[in-house]
């Protein structure tokens, strides 16, 4: 039984954080760039729209569904101390909680708060937009790249 709970929470948490890397990374390489070229307003209200059609139970359960199993991964790392993997777990465990959930409620979803309250079709709009896509980009790199490095963390975790 302990042996197919130390398979099953890091193939899971594998699969959740390769899922939420795919997603960031496809925003950091091409869905920013393109809503970039298009007219500010015109960006804005398509990235309010992705940002409002994201918040729905499937996605939920993915990002955090995700970080409870890369916390429980953590924790049965540190509770069945010193097993082989307990470094791939905890690291794992804290990438994806510190770079992907933490950085998203701390950074995107304020970002995705103020464009949202944002007139669009004035200059200050058109500012914000602009700064949005940069600083947004930027974190959303380090979302992917801790998802990244967590999936790899947790298959090398596998037994």
């Amino acid at each position: 039984m302990m042996h197919q709970l130390h398979f099953a929470l890091p193939f899971t948490a594998a699969l959740g954080c390769g899922l939420m890397a795919g997603i960031f990374f496809a925003f950091s390489v091409f869905v920013m760039t393109a809503l970039g070229r298009l007219p500010p307003g015109v960006g804005m209200a398509a990235m309010n729209a992705i940002n409002a059609a994201i918040l729905n139970p499937l996605f939920f359960t993915l990002f955090f569904g995700t970080a409870a199993v890369s916390l429980l991964s953590a924790i049965a790392a540190v509770v069945a101390w010193p097993v082989p993997s307990a470094f791939y777990l905890i690291g794992g465990g804290m990438l994806y909680l510190v770079g992907s959930l933490l950085v998203t409620v701390r950074f995107n979803v304020p970002l995705n708060q103020a464009l949202a309250a944002a007139e669009a079709e004035s200059a200050d709009g058109a500012r914000l937009w602009s700064r949005y896509l940069a600083v947004w980009t930027a974190w959303n790199h380090v979302r992917t790249a801790t998802s990244l490095a967590a999936t790899g963390c947790f298959i090398l975790a596998l037994d």
